[in-house]
């Protein structure tokens, strides 16, 4: 029976632990792609950069009716924020969903622009320090405003 009781104790135990980790971490998602889209609204690519893991792609696919996939790497797209090719705008952000598997993380997010709306597959890693990052970014528009 005093088996069974702390056996029972250390489940619950766990389980609460393991549902506060899981929320923190939902919170650093969230801090995270909040930070990536304001960094890139105001063109800051070095604090840009700190969002961004070493392999980031960004995926368009099919951009404008377009038959063909562009991949842009992460120093490339670093250089367009720089150049203010890309970026500059006042984005609101809204997060629709996102889904924890482990140190991977998945957020369907939508930015609305000044120019377009799109949706986009944000897909996040947590590197070896605990912070996460984004390792691929797949845009979809919807609306040319």
């Amino acid at each position: 029976m005093k088996y069974s009781i702390l056996i029972i104790m250390i489940i619950s135990l766990f389980s609460s632990t393991t549902g506060f980790s899981q929320e923190n971490n939902i919170e650093k998602i969230k801090t995270t792609i909040i930070a990536f889209v304001k960094t890139g609204d105001q063109n800051d690519h070095k604090t840009l950069a700190t969002y961004l893991d070493d392999d980031y792609r960004l995926i368009i696919n099919r951009l404008f009716g377009a038959s063909t996939v562009n991949i842009m790497s992460k120093s490339v797209y670093l250089e367009k924020i720089k150049s203010k090719e890309l970026g500059g705008d006042n984005r609101t952000l809204t997060i629709h969903e996102i889904l924890l598997n482990g140190t991977t993380a998945m957020a369907k997010v939508t930015l609305k622009g000044k120019k377009m709306t799109f949706v986009s597959l944000i897909v996040l890693l947590m590197d070896e320090s605990h912070n996460w990052k984004l390792i691929s970014d797949v845009p979809f528009v919807i609306k040319e405003d």
